[in-house]
């Protein structure tokens, strides 16, 4: 196959394991900045061209998009599909997962478990919201976050008064969630490609850390989930309509709840973690899908 892993950045571990795995599968595979793409879209002739060169004959697109270029990196996604090139993740599955209300509305509808979450555009409206999670301690998030960044754990009501307001103050969109106190600092990520969960790991914040991000000092272990927790992996991705994903879940005291679902998870820590040949197994699952385009993203919303 030939395939494009759009990327801004080569060298990235995530990329680089994608490029190297796909080489030694003996495939023809090269490293596309997607921001450098630029689009002739026409009805008879839709085309994507990089540095001057018209992209054709390309099999499949591996998109690696970045949170703050999610606007311009699905348009390259959809020309690529307009060209009837099989993408790894469709744009409309990404786009989806990124929105982080849409995606827990989405997972809420199919009955999958969430943290108590609220929601509001007026400051006037801060302790109904409050009382609406639970009340203190909670967690506020903004939806533009990433990576950790933008999630506040505010320990008292007086805090997240404080917290909320600010935001607001600063018209950012936020969500308040119910703080998982039992899941004592630590997640669940797993790793679904083409349906089922391939790689699984906890993630286990730094002392003093809520957040279990592992840039930010969390460490990480390979760990075995319970039928409950993959069965709600693969239904989120499923309910994505991401072919590949991350899927980070806490342990509750009712069960498993989703965090967030990732669409372009990284693999250097999971790889580490688990011995898993994440990157292997996503080419794996493009030589089974590409010949039979049957892995199309069939979610509604």
């Amino acid at each position: 196959m030939k395939i494009a892993i759009l990327s801004r950045d080569g060298g990235l571990y995530s990329t680089r394991r994608l490029r190297d795995a796909a080489r030694q599968r003996g495939h023809d595979v090269r490293v596309v900045d997607y921001l450098r793409c630029y689009m002739d879209i026409t009805s008879h002739r839709p085309r994507v061209l990089y540095q001057g060169e018209d992209l054709e004959g390309i099999d499949a697109v591996i998109p690696r998009i970045g949170a703050s270029q999610t606007f311009y990196g699905t348009a390259v996604v959809r020309q690529f599909e307009m060209m009837n090139v099989f993408p790894c993740n469709e744009s409309q599955a990404i786009s989806r997962s990124r929105d982080k209300l849409r995606c827990l509305q989405l997972l809420s509808r199919a009955g999958i478990g969430l943290p108590v979450t609220g929601f509001s555009n007026s400051a006037k409206d801060i302790g109904g919201l409050i009382d609406l999670v639970g009340g203190a301690p909670l967690v506020v998030k903004l939806l533009e976050g990433t990576q950790g960044v933008g999630v506040v754990l505010a320990e008292n009501r007086k805090a997240a008064e404080a917290v909320i307001e600010a935001f607001r103050g600063l018209n950012a969109n936020i969500l308040v969630q119910e703080y998982i106190k039992e899941a004592g600092g630590a997640d669940l990520r797993c790793l679904v490609v083409g349906g089922r969960v391939i790689a699984s790991m906890k993630r286990q914040g730094a002392e003093g850390e809520f957040r279990s991000n592992l840039h930010r000092g969390g460490r990480a272990e390979k760990v075995k989930l319970t039928p409950e927790e993959r069965s709600t992996a693969v239904r989120s991705a499923k309910e994505m309509g991401l072919n590949v994903a991350g899927v980070d879940l806490l342990r509750s005291n009712h069960g498993p709840v989703v965090m967030e679902v990732n669409s372009s998870p990284g693999l250097e820590g999971i790889e580490a973690a688990t011995n898993v040949d994440v990157a292997g197994k996503i080419i794996e699952y493009l030589e089974k899908a590409v010949p039979t385009g049957n892995a199309k993203d069939k979610s509604k919303g």
